[in-house]
C-alpha cells in the first residue's frame, strides 16, 4: 500500500481556514435567535467568539510564516493564494467582532482586539448576568417596566456622583457600533473610566458611547479649557516608577503641539488596534512628531554655537590662545551610554509591514525635551521577533545608524534631568499603503537622585510604559499586565514577560572626557562620529574666533564645509561615507603627521572637498528618506561608486568637471555660512 502523500503547508492552512469558516457560520446562525436566548447561552456564544478569534489569529500567524520554498511541490499563483487566504481570515475576524458587539449590548465595550480585553469581557459577562437576574425577578413580580426604570434612575444617579466633565481637543468619528462621535471643543460628561483607555461618556444631547481618553482634557467651568494643570492625575503626570525613582511631573504645553498632531493620527491607530494589529498601548510617535516640526530637535541645530544672554559673544565656543584651538568646556552631564537590547517587544500583526525598528532618545526633565533627538536603528531575527539588538558584528565600518554607543552631554541644572527613551517602528499598512510612525513604549531614566548625586554607572533593566510620556498608568500590552496576582513565583514569571530595555551607563575615561569637552554643552550623538564633529567645531573656531577680521562683523562667510556639514549630519549614509573616506586617508599618514593637529585639519578639509561637496549635490543621489529600503540601497550604490572613483585617483575636481557627472545648479548657500542665521539663541 502506498504511503499517503503529505499535504503541502498552504493546503493545510486552507483546510484549517475552511473549518474555522464553518464554525463562524454556525455561530452566526445560532445567534440569529439571540433575542430569545437565555443569558447563559449568550455568554457561551460570546466566549466562543473569543476562542474563534484566537484560533483565527493563530492561523494568520502561521500564514505569515509560510514561504514558497517550504512547499514540497511548485504551486501556481502562490502569493495570490496567500493574499486570498488572508482576506478570508480578515472577513471572519470582522464577522466575529460584529457578533461580539451585538451580543454584549448591555456593556458597551471595545471588542477590536478580543484577546487583549479578557478581563473586561469577564466583567461584562458578570454585569450581564446581574442584569438578567434582575429581569427574572421583575418578571416574577409582574412589575418589569417599573423595576427597570427604577434601576436605571438609580444607576444614573450613581454615575452622576462619580462623573466629570472633559473637553474634546480633536474631532473623533465613531469607528464601530457603540462609539460616540464628537467635535473639537465639545463638552463631554465621562461616566466610567475603563483601564484600556476607552471611556464611557455622554454628550450634551444625552447620547452615550465609547470615546478615546487621548482626545480629552479636564474641563473647568470657571477657568475654561486651559485649566489642565488642575486636571486629573491620569492626564497630567509623567514618570516611570522603574527608572530609579524618577519623579512625576505635571505636563505643560511645551511639546503639546506634537501630542496634538499625534492625536490627529489616532483614528488610524484605533483602526489598527481594533484589527488586533497592535496592542492598545501603542501610540503615534511623539519624538518623531517633534522632529517633523523643524530643526530645533536635530543634532545639526545643537552643534551650532550658542550666544550668551547679551547676544554679543559665544557661550560655548571660546578660543584658547595658548593652545591655538578652541577651549575645552566641562558640562554637568558627560558620559557614554550603550544600548544593549530590547526584550519582549510585542510583534505587530500581519496587516502592517514593519520598515524599521529603532530607539529614539533625548534629554528630558519630565516636562520638555532639552536636547536633540538621537535615533539608533535596531536589528532583529525572524526567529526572535520580540528581541531587538544593537551594534551587530558586521564587516567593515559599522553604519552610524546602527551604533548603540552614544555620548550624552548636558549642562542643564534641572534636578529632574534624565533620558527619555522611545521605542518605535516605521510601518506601512498593507491594505492602504499608508505609512506611519508608532511608539512601542517609552521609559524615563532619571540621572540624579533626590540628593543631586548622579546615578551609578552600571547596566539598567528598564520596564517600558505604554501611551505617551504625558500619560500615566498605560501598559504597552494589557494582555501581559504588570499588576500580577498570585504567588511570588507567578509574579516573577509575569515580570519576565514585560517589555523592557537594557542600557549601560559608562563613565568616560580621560581620553574620552577630553574629546567630549570639545563638543557643545548639550548634544547626543554616535560615538563613531565624534571625531568628525570635533573637526567641524575646530573649523568653526578658526573661522569665527581666529580668522574673522572683526568680532563685530556679521558678513556671510565663504566656507563650503561650514555651509554643508549640517546637511550631512542629518543623512547617516553620507556621514558613513565621510568616515570611510577619512579613515582611508588617515591610514596613509605617518605617525608624526597624526600628532600635528593643523596638518590633520588640512587633510580633513581636503577629503571633505574631494568627496562630500561633489557627492552632496549630485543629481544621481536620490533624496534621503527615512526607512525606505529601496531608496537607501540606491543612495548607497551611488555613494560607493563615487568613493571607488576617488580611490582610483580621479578626485573631487575631476568629478565636478567630468562631462558624465550631472550636478544641481549652483547655489550661493553651498558656499556661504550665515552664522547669525544658524546660531542658537540663549533663552535663559
Amino acid at each position: 500500500m502506498l504511503a499517503r502523500r503529505p499535504r503541502n503547508p498552504l493546503q493545510a492552512l486552507q483546510r484549517r481556514t475552511q473549518e474555522l469558516k464553518l464554525q463562524v457560520d454556525g455561530l452566526l446562525s445560532e445567534s440569529q435567535l439571540k433575542e430569545a436566548l437565555e443569558a447563559s447561552k449568550r455568554r457561551d456564544i460570546y466566549q466562543r467568539c473569543i476562542q474563534l478569534k484566537q484560533a483565527i489569529d493563530e492561523n494568520k500567524d502561521a500564514l505569515q510564516k509560510l514561504n514558497k520554498a517550504d512547499e514540497p511541490a511548485p504551486i501556481g499563483n502562490y502569493n495570490q493564494k496567500k493574499e486570498d487566504e488572508h482576506s478570508l481570515l480578515d472577513k471572519l475576524t470582522h464577522q466575529l467582532q460584529e457578533l461580539a458587539v451585538s451580543i454584549n449590548r448591555e456593556n458597551i465595550t471595545e471588542i477590536g482586539a478580543l484577546p487583549e480585553r479578557e478581563e473586561d469581557d469577564n466583567s461584562a459577562e458578570e454585569a450581564e448576568e446581574e442584569d438578567d437576574d434582575e429581569e427574572e425577578e421583575s418578571e416574577e413580580t409582574g412589575d418589569e417596566e417599573e423595576t427597570e426604570d427604577e434601576e436605571k434612575q438609580k444607576h444614573e444617579s450613581q454615575q452622576q456622583a462619580t462623573s466629570k466633565e472633559y473637553i474634546a481637543i480633536g474631532d473623533f468619528t465613531a469607528q464601530q457600533a457603540g462609539d460616540l462621535t464628537f467635535k473639537k471643543g465639545e463638552i463631554l460628561l465621562v461616566i466610567e473610566k475603563k483601564p484600556d483607555g476607552w471611556w464611557i461618556a455622554k454628550n450634551t444631547k444625552g447620547n452615550k458611547g465609547l470615546i478615546p481618553r487621548t482626545y480629552l482634557e479636564p474641563y473647568n467651568k470657571e477657568e475654561g479649557q486651559d485649566s489642565s494643570e488642575e486636571g486629573s492625575e491620569e492626564d497630567t503626570e509623567v514618570g516611570d516608577q522603574t527608572a530609579e525613582g524618577a519623579e512625576v511631573k505635571q505636563r505643560t504645553d511645551s511639546h503639546w503641539n506634537a501630542v496634538r498632531k499625534a492625536i490627529s493620527e489616532i483614528n488610524t491607530i484605533d483602526v489598527l488596534t481594533t484589527m488586533g494589529a497592535i496592542p492598545s498601548g501603542f501610540r503615534p510617535s511623539m519624538l518623531f512628531q517633534l522632529l517633523e516640526e523643524g530643526n530645533q530637535f536635530q543634532a545639526s541645530y545643537f552643534l551650532q554655537p550658542e550666544l550668551t544672554p547679551s547676544q554679543l559673544a559665544f557661550r560655548d565656543l571660546m578660543w584658547d590662545a595658548k593652545a591655538g584651538t578652541i577651549k575645552s568646556i566641562p558640562s554637568r552631564v558627560s558620559f557614554i551610554l550603550t544600548l544593549w537590547s530590547c526584550k519582549m517587544i510585542p510583534f505587530p500583526g500581519t496587516s502592517i509591514q514593519v520598515l524599521s525598528r529603532h530607539v529614539s532618545l533625548c534629554l528630558f526633565d519630565g516636562n520638555k525635551v532639552l536636547s536633540n533627538i538621537h535615533t539608533v536603528r535596531a536589528t532583529w531575527q525572524p526567529k526572535k521577533p520580540k528581541t531587538w539588538t544593537f551594534s551587530p558584528q558586521v564587516t567593515g565600518i559599522l553604519p552610524c545608524l546602527l551604533d548603540g554607543d552614544c555620548f550624552i552631554r548636558s549642562n542643564s541644572s534641572s534636578p529632574d534631568l534624565g533620558i527619555l527613551f522611545e521605542l518605535g517602528i516605521s510601518y506601512i499598512r498593507n491594505s492602504t499603503g499608508e505609512r506611519g510612525e508608532l511608539s512601542c513604549g517609552w521609559v524615563f531614566l532619571k540621572l540624579f537622585d533626590a540628593s543631586g548625586i548622579p546615578i551609578p554607572a552600571k547596566t539598567y533593566e528598564l520596564f517600558l510604559n505604554g501611551g505617551t510620556p504625558y500619560e500615566k498608568g498605560v501598559e504597552v500590552d494589557p494582555s501581559v499586565s504588570r499588576k500580577a496576582h498570585g504567588n511570588v513565583f507567578h509574579q516573577m514569571m509575569m515580570m519576565r514577560r514585560q517589555p523592557q530595555l537594557l542600557v549601560k551607563l559608562r563613565s568616560s575615561n580621560r581620553r574620552s572626557r577630553n574629546l567630549l569637552s570639545l563638543l557643545p554643552e548639550t548634544l547626543i550623538g554616535s560615538m563613531c562620529s565624534i571625531h568628525l564633529l570635533i573637526f567641524y567645531r575646530q573649523i568653526l573656531g578658526d573661522v569665527l574666533l581666529k580668522d574673522r577680521m572683526s568680532v563685530q562683523s556679521a558678513d556671510l562667510i565663504s566656507n563650503p564645509v561650514l555651509a554643508t556639514f549640517p546637511k550631512l549630519l542629518e543623512q547617516p549614509d553620507m556621514m558613513d561615507a565621510l568616515r570611510s573616506s577619512w579613515a582611508e586617508k588617515e591610514s596613509t599618514l605617518k605617525r608624526s603627521e597624526k600628532r600635528d593637529k593643523e596638518f590633520l585639519k588640512a587633510m580633513f578639509l581636503l577629503v571633505y572637498h574631494n568627496c562630500m561637496v561633489p557627492l552632496l549635490h549630485s543629481t544621481l543621489l536620490p533624496p534621503y528618506r527615512w526607512a525606505e529600503e529601496e531608496t537607501e540601497a540606491a543612495r548607497w550604490k551611488v555613494i560607493t561608486d563615487f568613493l571607488k572613483q576617488n580611490q582610483d585617483g580621479e578626485g573631487g575636481l575631476q568629478a565636478l568637471l567630468s562631462p558624465h557627472g550631472v550636478h544641481e545648479p549652483f547655489d550661493i548657500s553651498e558656499q556661504t555660512y550665515d552664522f547669525l542665521g544658524e546660531l542658537r539663541k540663549n533663552t535663559a
